[in-house]
């Protein structure tokens, strides 16, 4: 391996984890005529193609003596900062962010800012759909789309910058002071990464420090701290499925979104459906609302906001049987947010297809679920039998087509089959999209 001058590493920025995430800030720093150094664990990294001439990269290991030496560590998401040879640089003095730190400390305008074990992306979509549909030029990415630091890159600066954040970016952001934050819900996921729970719901927590206002979930205590009650300086408002804050009413004959008791629109008007899309669209008024975005002129967005791909999408209605994509759900919350949103609009009855990587989390939250509202859970991947476990009702098959194959044979008119694997996908695919890819190809084909 080639060592760098020693006089060179003193002032050395060092990114760890390439992909896109990495190739973002290599381009950041190369604009700021800073030449970094990348770190990558893996032999053949992605994006190395696209990695410019004149920025070294180290591969096949994380290099600890490269690390030791810079003076700021830039840790991709993927990468636990836990990593022995991230702590012991941590340790030695070397400053440990990520992209989404890089981010704030250079935007220039308002930042909302959204985690959540399910719904983020849902939201910090549509949230940006509304403020662009009110005419405020707003951006969306983070962990979702675009990476955070290429929307720097514009000729016409944005007004609001809209992020998705997850735990892994939280961690290694610091200086984050958005106009508008909140953690939507919080379950189990990542439990793979984490010491424990608690641990990881800190993590999603942080989103809150320096905020103007917080926006928590009434119907999960987990989305509040202890400092965030006791915290006067931050405004606080709340959403839920009661009449307080941001919540549901019922007037001329329908649900309708309010606040205050007020009405804003009827979910009839909404393109969405669902329990857990209601509370989504009330998270994105709410966090427009803190950030002065004029509310009568985002409603159009949300009325026109039809979801997004992978996530409780709409693929097919065959002999009366309808056929739902939902590969997002990667963790227990979004299969039970699903199963709750939809189980009313279900005439016959509810097929689950579930599995994957389960990411070392409790599925036991999933059985009152599945014994009462699902007719027949099929189960495959690495956690297939233990998820078949969980109740008598479930079959455990090698795959997705013989699944769906099976599945076809049983349906009946007004029956509904779900794919919402509560799992990752990363033990039989090469990503969620992939998965759900699969799943819309074989229902069409059916």
């Amino acid at each position: 391996m080639t060592h760098l001058p020693e006089q060179n590493m003193a002032s050395t920025i060092v990114i760890v984890g390439l992909g896109q995430t990495g190739l973002s800030c290599v381009r950041y720093f190369l604009k700021q005529g800073i030449v970094p150094v990348v770190v990558d664990s893996r032999d053949v990294p992605p994006g190395q193609d696209e990695l410019p001439a004149q920025v070294t990269l180290y591969k096949g290991g994380l290099h600890p003596e490269i690390l030791l030496q810079a003076k700021q560590l830039i840790v991709s998401p993927g990468i636990a900062i836990a990593t022995p040879e991230i702590t012991a640089a941590q340790q030695s003095g070397v400053e440990v962010i990520g992209d989404i730190e890089l981010f704030v400390r250079a935007a220039k305008a308002p930042i909302i800012a959204i985690t959540g074990s399910n719904g983020k992306s849902t939201v910090t979509t549509l949230v940006g759909e509304m403020a662009n549909a009110a005419g405020v030029r707003t951006a969306i990415g983070g962990n979702i789309g675009i990476p955070a630091l290429d929307l720097l890159d514009v000729a016409e600066p944005y007004q609001l910058y809209v992020l998705e954040l997850s735990s892994f970016q939280l961690e290694t952001t610091h200086s984050l002071q958005a106009v508008a934050a909140t953690v939507l819900n919080v379950s189990d996921d990542h439990l793979d990464r984490y010491p424990d729970f608690e641990a990881y719901r800190q993590a999603k927590l942080s989103i809150y420090q320096h905020a103007q206002t917080i926006v928590t979930n009434r119907d999960d205590a987990l989305t509040v701290g202890a400092e965030q009650d006791h915290d006067g300086d931050t405004i606080k408002q709340s959403f839920g499925v009661d009449d307080a804050g941001y919540g549901l009413i019922q007037q001329q004959g329908s649900t309708w979104l309010a606040y205050q008791g007020k009405g804003i629109i009827s979910a009839d008007d909404l393109q969405i459906t669902g329990l857990h899309n209601l509370m989504n669209a009330l998270s994105a008024i709410a966090l427009l609302d803190a950030a002065g975005v004029d509310r009568i002129k985002t409603l159009p967005g949300l009325t026109q906001f039809t979801g997004l791909a992978h996530r409780c999408e709409f693929i097919r209605k065959l002999h009366d049987v309808m056929w739902i994509n939902d590969t997002k759900a990667t963790n227990v919350g979004a299969t039970l947010a699903a199963l709750d949103g939809l189980k009313s609009s279900v005439k016959g009855r509810l097929y689950l297809i579930a599995g994957g990587d389960g990411k070392g989390a409790d599925f036991s939250p999933l059985v009152p679920a599945l014994r009462d509202d699902i007719a027949l859970t099929y189960c495959f991947g690495k956690d297939g039998e233990r998820f078949a476990a969980l109740a008598d009702n479930t079959k455990l098959v090698g795959d997705l087509d013989t699944a769906i194959a099976e599945i076809s044979q049983l349906v009946q008119p007004g029956d509904w089959v779900l794919l919402s694997p509560a799992c990752a996908s990363i033990d039989m695919y090469v990503n969620f999209m992939a998965r759900g890819d699969h799943f819309r190809a074989l229902v069409k084909a059916l």
